[in-house]
């Protein structure tokens, strides 16, 4: 079966490049506010802070994503690269950018963090058409009926670039410029983010303590990344198959199962102080 032939989405408009993964980024934030602003005004709670969190989270999330792949590559001048937007950098960087926000603000982490649990799904989905907009974190070869090429992704799904920077030597004997039909893993991750917003959402009005959600959340996307790492094409395993993003992922979901444990009773529901929908 054929695989289909992705072409990058992007735009000059003059001196400037409009890019899919721009595009994606930047809906993935304005999304994001407009969901947790939702939550909190369902609640009674005055949602306008939300402004200045999500501002907090992108420029901690740009910060933190950075420092990862400068980490993980080994060179600090990774830093100042146009690559290397790296999600659980950039989710730590916002998270932490996020939290000194919220406490300048004076208001309490558990009751935005709920909030926020649905809105982090939701711009994760919309975040990685960005991913797929440009042809970047593509997976592992495979020829099924949902295989991609990527001729003009970044990089290009070549045998060269998957031998060279993703370290899938059993390709070597292939010609080098021959393009490989690879996973779409950015549409399976698009997908389990929808997932991951609608059980978010349906558990928005729950009875437990405030910040119960965010666990359900840390838990959620700890599974969903430890999985598509399997098919992701990578070269940074850690131990045996597992990579360093699985790691982490491995300890969100034990970070999130224990702060569910901690906020499981509430004394104060968060269900919303009216019945609008």
């Amino acid at each position: 079966m054929a695989a289909t032939t992705h072409l990058p989405f992007a735009y000059q408009l003059g001196p400037l490049e409009i890019s899919g993964f721009g595009l994606g980024m930047l809906l993935a934030f304005v999304i994001g506010q407009i969901v947790a602003t939702a939550v909190l005004e369902r609640r009674g709670q005055d949602g306008e802070v939300m402004g200045d969190v999500t501002v907090g989270a992108v420029i901690g999330g740009l910060v933190g994503a950075k420092l990862y792949y400068a980490i993980l590559t080994g060179d600090p001048g990774a830093v100042f690269s146009r690559a290397g937007f790296v999600f659980w950098g950039g989710l730590i960087g916002g998270i932490i950018a996020s939290v000194l926000v919220i406490r300048h603000k004076g208001r309490r982490f558990t009751e935005i963090s709920d909030a926020c649990a649905p809105a982090l799904a939701a711009a994760y989905a919309v975040g990685r058409t960005g991913c797929w907009a440009v042809g970047d974190d593509y997976g592992r070869p495979w020829d099924g009926f949902l295989a991609v090429t990527f001729p003009q992704g970044a990089p290009p799904s070549t045998v060269a670039n998957l031998v060279q920077q993703f370290g899938l030597t059993g390709y070597a004997d292939l010609p080098p410029d021959a393009v490989l039909p690879v996973h779409p893993t950015q549409l399976y991750e698009t997908a389990m983010g929808l997932v991951m917003f609608a059980i978010l959402w349906r558990l928005k009005d729950h009875r437990h303590a405030a910040g119960w959600l965010f666990g359900v959340y840390c838990v959620l996307q700890g599974i969903e990344r430890f999985l598509v790492e399997f098919l992701r094409a990578k070269d940074d395993r850690f131990v045996g198959p597992f990579t360093v993003a699985q790691m982490i992922a491995m300890a969100f979901v034990v970070a999130g199962a224990l702060w569910m444990w901690r906020r499981s009773a509430s004394s104060a529901p968060t269900a919303p102080a009216t019945t609008r929908g």
